[in-house]
């Protein structure tokens, strides 16, 4: 009977969505049943998940990484334009003024977005709401009262 090598379970790991104890049995000669015994004895389930969940996290590591750095980079870029903008609003023509103020205005909107505040004041306050509703239930009262005189 032909031994099951140690490089069995690398070989094992490395067919991704297609591995089965088979393809390890076929690759090395063996039976499948002595792949399977293998396997169980030296915990191969078990192993394959810790690897994947190490290599999960690993790789959401080094997004999170390269999510930081862009952000890094833009919020960067975004102050050197905003820096430029105020040296021309406060030596510059008119014209020059007026693009300085468009070119700052867009990077602090951008900026906004990048440290996750709104790019824009879109809130609402209750007393906004309040006089809405107010208004709307007045104007439905005086379309009632008009109906009960007709």
């Amino acid at each position: 009977m032909k031994k099951i090598p140690p490089e069995a379970f690398d070989f094992y790991a490395s067919l991704g969505p297609s591995r089965s104890y088979e393809a390890v049995a076929e690759r090395f000669s063996v039976s499948k049943r002595s792949v399977t015994r293998h396997a169980l004895k030296d915990g191969w389930q078990e192993r394959l998940r810790s690897i994947e969940t190490k290599a999960r996290e690993s790789s959401d590591q080094k997004t999170v990484e390269t999510l930081e750095a862009i952000r890094t980079r833009h919020l960067r870029g975004l102050r050197f334009i905003q820096a430029k903008a105020i040296e021309v609003l406060k030596g510059g023509t008119l014209e020059s003024a007026s693009e300085a103020a468009r070119a700052f205005t867009a990077a602090l909107k951008e900026e906004r977005v990048i440290i996750g505040e709104p790019s824009e004041r879109t809130a609402v306050t209750i007393e906004d709401v309040i006089k809405r509703e107010y208004a709307r239930w007045m104007v439905i009262e005086e379309e009632e009262g008009d109906a009960d005189v007709g």
